[in-house]
């Protein structure tokens, strides 16, 4: 499973963007509307949303400027941290619009999706040569 460079960085601002949108929505909009421990929810979303969409931003990057170890590790790490984003914050998303409570069980996997991403990506860099092989 892997995301293209292209994908991953378009995907990664679109989610940022969108963050900044739902955020200033929830804000401005929601706050008489809601109890304020779904606010809360909704924060938590929008501030792991916009973290996944400035990592899929970064992940682009790299997969465009590493070497093919790492460059094809960047696009399994976007592909987990995209899976991540979608179940973690889509969960919580939908909490917060009165979903069923057992949605509260699918946000832990997208966690640790979005967690597994990032050591993916350690891992690459980690293990990639400093210096250009001849």
């Amino acid at each position: 499973m892997r995301l293209g460079v292209r994908a991953a960085g378009a995907l990664g601002a679109l989610l940022v963007a969108l963050a900044i949108a739902v955020g200033a929505f929830g804000a401005h909009t929601l706050e008489d509307r809601v109890p304020a421990a779904r606010l809360g929810t909704l924060e938590t979303a929008v501030r792991y949303q916009a973290y996944a969409g400035l990592g899929l931003v970064a992940m682009s990057l790299v997969a465009r400027l590493a070497r093919e170890h790492a460059a094809r590790a960047a696009g399994q790490a976007a592909a987990l941290l995209a899976l991540g984003a979608l179940l973690f914050c889509g969960a919580l998303y939908l909490l917060v619009a009165g979903g069923p409570s057992f949605l509260g069980l699918v946000a832990p996997v997208g966690g640790a999706a979005m967690i597994l991403a990032w050591l993916r990506l350690a891992l690459a860099l980690w293990r990639e040569p400093l210096t250009p092989t001849p």
